[in-house]
C-alpha cells in the first residue's frame, strides 16, 4: 500500500527536494514520493531490496536513498511523524511496544485434528503501515519516544 495523498502532503515537507549536480551531469533524482513508497514497501514486507516490485524506482536507488535518509535523520523524522499521526488518529498507542521472538516449530506427525490456518482478512492501510514500525530495518533508526518516568502521578 502506497502513501495516500493526505499522508504525502504531511510528509512531503520532511523530505529533501530532488536536486541536480551543479555541473548538470548525472541522472536527475527520482521522485521522493516514489522512493519513499519503495523504502516503506521493503520495511513493511521485510523482503530483500532486490525483490522491490517494478512499480517502484530501481532497488539500488531506494536502498541508496534509505541509507542517506537514515544517516541524515530524515527517515527518523518521517517515521516519527507517521507515528504521531497514527496516535492522533486513535488507532495505535506507541508508548508501549515489545517484540515477541517466540518460535514454535511444527512437530512431525502433528495431530490431524489441528485446524488449518484460516484465510487472512484484508488489512487496512493503518495496519499495513504499522508493519513498517515492526520492520527489522527500523532498528537502524531511532524514533524519539516520550518517557513515562517523567510523568507525575
Amino acid at each position: 500500500m502506497d502513501l495516500t495523498e493526505a499522508q504525502w502532503k504531511l510528509l512531503e515537507p520532511l523530505l529533501p527536494k530532488p536536486r541536480r549536480r551543479p555541473d548538470g551531469r548525472g541522472r536527475p533524482w527520482r521522485d521522493p514520493r516514489d522512493v519513499l513508497n519503495g523504502v516503506l514497501w521493503v520495511m513493511r514486507t521485510g523482503a530483500p531490496w532486490h525483490d522491490l516490485p517494478d512499480r517502484y524506482p530501481p532497488y539500488q536507488t531506494c536502498h541508496r536513498r534509505f541509507q542517506l535518509w537514515a544517516r541524515n535523520g530524515t527517515l527518523a523524522r518521517v517515521l516519527h511523524h507517521l507515528a504521531r499521526e497514527f496516535a492522533a488518529a486513535g488507532g495505535y498507542d506507541f508508548t508501549e511496544t515489545f517484540i515477541d521472538a517466540t518460535f514454535a516449530g511444527a512437530k512431525k506427525g502433528a495431530s490431524p485434528s489441528a485446524s488449518p490456518a484460516k484465510a487472512m482478512a484484508p488489512r487496512s492501510w493503518h495496519s499495513q503501515t504499522v508493519l513498517v514500525f515492526l520492520s527489522p530495518l527500523l532498528s537502524r533508526v531511532q524514533i524519539p519516544v516520550k518517557s513515562r518516568s517523567s510523568a507525575t502521578h
